[in-house]
């Protein structure tokens, strides 16, 4: 498996759950399945598709990084 760590995580803010940092793809598709209040919109699915595509080593895990910022901005949750 390539390295699949971003330059720089990221923090995305949950409410009462709490943030969580999330530090490359595979963190992210976790969080995509387990955390994410609204899994309908088109970032999200770009993002969840993204994601599992850098962790099969097929895109750039920066790219995906982009797409799960994305989904986060869609979904109105605070980030850092």
């Amino acid at each position: 498996m390539p390295n699949n760590q971003w330059s720089r995580p990221v923090e995305v803010g949950f409410g009462v759950a709490g943030y969580r940092v999330v530090n490359g793809p595979f963190e992210a598709l976790i969080v995509l399945h387990d955390m994410w209040p609204h899994r309908s919109g088109a970032h999200f699915i770009r993002a969840r598709n993204a994601c599992k595509a850098a962790v099969e080593g097929r895109v750039n895990p920066e790219h995906a990084r982009d797409e799960f910022i994305a989904a986060a901005e869609e979904a109105k949750l605070s980030m850092h």
